[in-house]
């Protein structure tokens, strides 16, 4: 009696809960039609035996596409040496320095060289520091649901940027070698510093908010840095205002041997404009070609200059990235790399990743619908060195310069094809007089201003 009892209970509260299933629910007739998915063939049961051992990407990757790397370029930019980020998400400061350095190697005829990369990371993090406190004093009145105010509290540091940081930093504090500030842990591992830096961050905005007297927020918000430089300088080590050095060529020649200060040490060996003699472009087609955009809130240094871009098609930013690759010069370069990427072999290529025939399915999105469903869009920034050309003067093939240690990919390079590079590469960013005089004068008009919070702009990493 108890059971049937308990079994018309269980009816009626089915019927209940399908009585009360609204409009786009999944009901019993849909969930039945589903289960069809998967009917248990012997191909879906070897790919699903498959996936319960191995990873995703291990299954997918083509063996059709196991080719030896061709490692011959048509025009290779000299370098020596690969860089490493290790964990943090600083590609966008390494690539920049990558740049720099190459002109010194080939200028000066250079062994190893890096620039400290952790000597502008200092000050990377304590100008962010200031442009989050700025932002929150600039934007006191404002409710906290205010979107600008929600995105600076969600945001209010990280290591990720683009090239904007590299020319406001450098041009403000010079470069040092990387002898002179070397890495650290933090600096090399820097989520835990990131964290903290976060905590305090966020207290401070709330506290600058709720301030009543405005003549005390200046003073506020330098006692505030303060701690935050000190907090750094744990982290990192103390940035020199003065060092000695001596600069040997690959012989082992002494080139100079004296004291400099950081500002000096870059007008001496490099003294590039890069404020006003680079231009970055972007293949957005989601966006009007032949335009500039410009990025809210998106610069490292709160008196610098937003993230602004020139939307070019890939043909376009192709030309002028042969140019610079001709005369030896590097550019720094950004893409969602970690699409259809072979990271032992080094290639990023098309047909290196196969996920249609492993799920039995399409997946058909071209680029603008990539960028506009989130499912694609900048993701790490490396410094662009060689590119290959047919016979025909067509391009086959480009190589950036990684930072992710000699280890990885090949020889620390990434080789990736033109039909990869059409559909992943975003940024590139050229001296101006490798750039056409059309797309010179696009920078004269109004730039459209795009919102921080755009996903198309988030800190490559």
């Amino acid at each position: 009696m108890k059971k049937t009892l308990f079994l018309v209970a269980l009816c009626v509260g089915s019927l209940c809960i399908q009585a009360q299933t609204k409009d786009g629910g999944i009901s019993s007739d849909m969930m039945n039609q589903i289960r069809q998915g998967y009917q248990g063939t012997a191909a879906q049961k070897a790919v699903k035996n498959a996936l319960a051992h191995t990873a995703l990407t291990t299954l997918a990757t083509s063996a059709d596409n196991l080719n030896a790397v061709d490692d011959h370029f048509t025009y290779r930019v000299p370098t020596v040496g690969i860089t490493n980020q290790r964990s943090s998400g600083r590609c966008w400061l390494f690539s920049g320095l990558n740049v720099l350095r190459s002109k010194m190697i080939q200028k000066y005829d250079l062994g190893r060289f890096e620039l400290s990369q952790n000597y502008l990371s200092f000050y990377d993090l304590l100008e962010k520091s200031n442009l989050f406190l700025q932002g929150m004093i600039d934007t006191r009145t404002k409710p906290m649901d205010d979107r600008t105010v929600d995105w600076l509290f969600a945001n209010p540091i990280g290591d990720g940027g683009q090239f904007t940081g590299v020319s406001n930093l450098v041009t403000k504090y010079g470069v040092v070698p990387k002898e002179i500030m070397p890495e650290t842990f933090q600096s090399e591992n820097t989520t835990g510093m990131m964290t903290v830096l976060k905590m305090k961050l966020r207290e401070f905005g709330l506290e600058l908010r709720d301030m009543k007297d405005v003549k005390q927020l200046k003073g506020r918000k330098t006692a505030m840095l303060t701690e935050l430089y000190r907090i750094l300088v744990e982290c990192l080590g103390v940035p020199p205002t003065e060092f000695d050095y001596t600069l040997y060529n690959k012989k082992g020649e002494v080139l100079s041997s004296k004291s400099y200060t950081p500002q000096g040490f870059y007008q001496e060996y490099l003294g590039l404009d890069l404020e006003n003699n680079y231009v970055m472009l972007m293949n957005d087609p989601s966006r009007a070609y032949n335009k500039v955009y410009e990025i809210d809130y998106d610069r490292h240094v709160y008196d610098g200059q937003n993230w602004l871009y020139v939307n070019l098609p890939v043909e376009r930013i192709k030309e002028m990235a042969i140019a610079s690759i001709k005369d030896n010069t590097a550019l720094y370069f950004s893409c969602d790399v970690g699409k259809f990427l072979d990271r032992v072999k080094g290639t990023c290529d098309l047909k290196n990743i196969d996920y249609a025939s492993l799920f039995d399915t399409r997946f058909p999105m071209d680029k603008k619908q990539r960028i506009q469903t989130h499912a694609s869009g900048s993701s790490h920034a490396m410094t662009l060195i060689a590119v290959d050309m047919d016979k025909q003067g067509a391009t086959t093939k480009w190589m950036v310069e990684n930072s992710w240690g000699e280890t990885t990919g090949w020889k620390g390079n990434i080789i990736m094809t033109d039909e990869w590079f059409n559909e992943y590469m975003f940024r590139l960013v050229v001296e101006k007089k490798y750039v056409p005089a059309d797309v010179l004068d696009l920078l004269k008009q109004a730039p459209t201003l795009l919102p921080a919070w755009d996903p198309m702009f988030m800190p490559e990493e």
